[in-house]
Order: structure tokens, then C-alpha cells, then sequence
């Protein structure tokens, strides 16, 4: 990989700052990075970000993925020498993000406020668990507790058992997501005025973004949505069924696709039978119906179900683990994965670049630095024009 500082994604030209820690900030600057801004990545000098500690294995290689397109400068923020570089570089930047406690930069003397003074046109994206606000904005805030605020944990699981997790941190990637949405809402606004912006984003707010009509439901009816396993209630079918040798989804809850899919089972006249032949019947009937799928797709492999599906037109696909999606074709045909050389661990694949812009392509164009504050001497250089070391 040929590293350059001129990406031609959609970003280019775009400083960032990146203060955060652990998860939430630094996928934002993964997101902004992606699509060709210029990460500074601030590490403490000791320890740097924990992050790269981070992942499962013998090789923990998440840090690789969250860190990649990034600039790494040691900077000890509680020191007076360290606040002072980077309000340097701040001054210097278009974004700046951070996802630590609310009045954590205020107490190390980098008041967004203050900051805009210097520099009006400064976006600051600032990620915490309630929000800058509020009577719960000084709580310690993790993106599992913003996802039980938020009504994610409450609806995850079987009825039966206490909440699951989804398994990923999707609380703190939300929260990061709509934080980089919005940095880019307030790069369009700040063309327009010369303005920079506080971006605000909640982990608890962003789950609650994605809680479909959770909330308005029990607002119009007093119902509450429970933990119900793999299904949707009323959703039919809609669901996980067993093959002969492992498991398979299968989506044909609309009208028209559950005839294609009564057709396949060679049960045409399910689309006509009034227990099954709308959505409302269908979802009144789901376990019934459920256990009619079950029992035939019991009878055969999932690749002979999925040849069945792909030829019936069924929305229905494999359970994919890491494995499955390296040997995928469709993986590779859309660089859905792409390989990244890490002076340590050699090639590593991880997933690629999306949204796919077809003018501006995003793009990963240097690996995760290895070491803490091994790019300080090039950053000042450019971003300041002086030689120098971290602070």
C-alpha cells in the first residue's frame, strides 16, 4: 500500500482531530478518515489509546481496523504543555472529536467555545452516553448502558431469559455514525457561512434513532415491545429454519413473495388459504406457520434450499461467519473486504470502505500506526511547519 496525503475522497483536504478513546470517537474519525480526511489521532504518551489492546484471538486486531487512515501524536492532555499543542492543532483543523465526559475538555482548559474563538469555522463532534445536557449528562456513559436507555438491551433475547447484547458494541457505533452525519451536515453549513458548529451526539439518543415505533406504539396503544427471540411479532414468516446441516433466514412476510415461497414448497394453495393468504393472517398464525416451514426446510442442505430460494425469488440467505465471508464471491466482486499490510501481522483482511461513492471514492490508505506518537515529527512539520516532538 502506497501511502499519501492527498486521497482523492470526498474528504480530502479535511483536518480532524481526534481526542477519543476506546470506541465511539475513533469510529467516527475511521468513518471521516475512510472518505479521505486527514486523522491526527492525540494519544496519551504511556499507555496510547486502549484500543489497541483490543479484539479476540491471539492477535487482537481490531485496533488495525479502527485506527487505520490515522496519524498517531503523543500528547499528555493533563499537562499544560499538552493542552497547548493541541489547541495548536486545533487551530489548524476543520474537525475536532472527542467522547470523553462532559466538561472533561472544559476542565483541561480546551473549551469548545474557546477553541471556536481561534478557529470560527471548527466543528466539534462531542460523543458521550447522555449527551452535553441534561440532568445525566456528568454520568459515566459506556454504549451498553445507552443501549438500555436507549430500548435496544430490553428487546434483545427470548422472553424467557434476561436482555442479550447484540453481540458488537452497536451503541457506541451509532452514536459515532450520527456523529460523523452530522460533522458532515455542518461541513455543508459551514460552506455556506463560514461557521463551525457543537455536533452532539448521545449514545442513548442514537439507539433510540433506530427504535422503530417503540415509543409511538405504546403512545397510541399502551403496547410494549418484548423480548421475542428471532421473530417479529406478527411478522410472517420471517424467521431462522433448520437443514439438514445448519440453519437458514428466510424473509417472505410480503403478499406476493409468500406465494412465491408457498409455490417452491409445493404448497401453492397456502397464498389462497385464508389462515395464511394476507399479513394480518400470516401474523396472527406465526408459530403454526412457522413450524409448516420448518418441517419442510428440515428435509433439506441449505445450499439445496438456497438453489430453491434464488430460483422462487425469496429474500433469504446463509448465516455468515468471518470464514463464510472471505470465501464469498459476492464479497469479492464488491471489495467488500479489503487487505491492508501491517508490519507486524503481515496482510490483514478487513471489511472495506462503505458507503461506495462513485465519483470520490473512499479508501483505506495507510495502515493503523504500530506505535504511539510515531507520526508527532511529521504532523508538526505539516500541520505547523516546525520540527519538533509529541508533547
Amino acid at each position: 500500500m502506497t501511502e499519501k496525503h492527498g486521497s482523492g475522497g470526498a474528504l480530502e483536504g479535511i483536518r480532524v482531530v481526534e481526542m477519543g478513546q476506546l470506541i465511539a470517537g475513533p469510529f467516527c474519525g475511521q468513518l471521516l478518515g475512510d472518505m479521505g480526511a486527514e486523522i491526527v489521532k492525540l494519544e496519551p504518551p504511556e499507555t496510547g489509546d486502549p484500543m489497541r489492546h483490543w479484539g479476540q484471538g491471539d492477535t487482537p486486531s481490531w485496533w488495525r481496523v479502527i485506527a487505520r487512515n490515522k496519524y498517531s501524536v503523543a500528547v499528555d492532555l493533563r499537562s499544560q504543555e499538552g493542552q497547548s499543542l493541541a489547541r495548536e492543532l486545533i487551530a489548524k483543523a476543520d474537525i475536532l472529536i472527542e467522547n470523553f465526559r462532559p466538561g472533561t475538555l472544559e476542565k483541561w482548559n480546551l473549551d469548545p467555545a474557546e477553541l471556536r474563538k481561534t478557529n470560527p469555522g471548527l466543528i466539534v463532534v462531542r460523543v458521550s452516553g447522555y449527551g452535553q445536557t441534561g440532568p445525566y449528562s456528568s454520568r459515566a456513559g459506556f454504549g451498553g448502558i445507552g443501549e438500555a436507555m436507549g430500548g435496544w438491551r430490553g428487546i434483545v433475547g427470548y422472553p424467557d431469559l434476561p436482555p442479550a447484547r447484540m453481540g458488537v458494541s452497536i451503541g457506541d457505533t451509532l452514536a459515532a455514525t450520527y456523529g460523523c452525519m452530522g460533522a458532515l451536515a455542518a461541513l455543508h453549513h459551514r460552506s455556506k457561512t463560514g461557521e463551525g458548529q457543537i455536533v452532539d451526539s448521545a449514545l442513548y439518543e442514537a439507539v433510540l434513532q433506530v427504535m422503530e415505533s417503540t415509543v409511538s406504539d405504546y403512545s397510541a396503544s399502551g403496547t410494549k415491545r418484548r423480548r421475542t427471540g428471532s421473530t417479529l411479532p406478527a411478522i410472517a414468516p420471517s424467521n431462522v429454519y433448520p437443514c439438514r446441516d445448519g440453519e437458514y433466514l428466510i424473509g417472505a412476510n410480503q403478499d406476493g413473495v409468500f406465494a412465491r415461497l408457498a409455490e417452491a414448497m409445493g404448497q401453492p394453495e397456502f397464498a389462497r388459504d385464508s389462515r395464511y393468504a394476507t399479513h394480518l393472517a400470516r401474523g396472527a398464525r406465526q408459530e403454526e406457520l412457522d413450524a409448516l416451514i420448518s418441517e419442510w426446510t428440515a428435509t433439506m442442505t441449505i445450499a439445496e434450499l438456497e438453489a430453491k430460494m434464488i430460483a422462487a425469488g425469496v429474500p433469504a440467505g446463509r448465516i455468515f461467519d468471518a470464514e463464510d465471508m472471505l470465501a464469498d464471491p459476492h464479497f469479492a466482486a464488491r471489495e467488500a473486504l479489503v487487505t491492508v499490510a501491517d508490519e507486524e501481522l503481515g496482510e490483514i483482511r478487513m471489511q472495506g470502505v462503505f458507503p461506495k461513492l462513485s465519483a470520490t471514492p473512499s479508501s483505506v490508505r495507510r495502515p493503523a500506526p504500530l506505535t504511539v506518537g510515531q507520526d508527532g515529527t511529521d504532523v508538526l512539520k505539516r500541520w505547523l511547519g516546525r520540527e519538533g516532538s509529541d508533547a
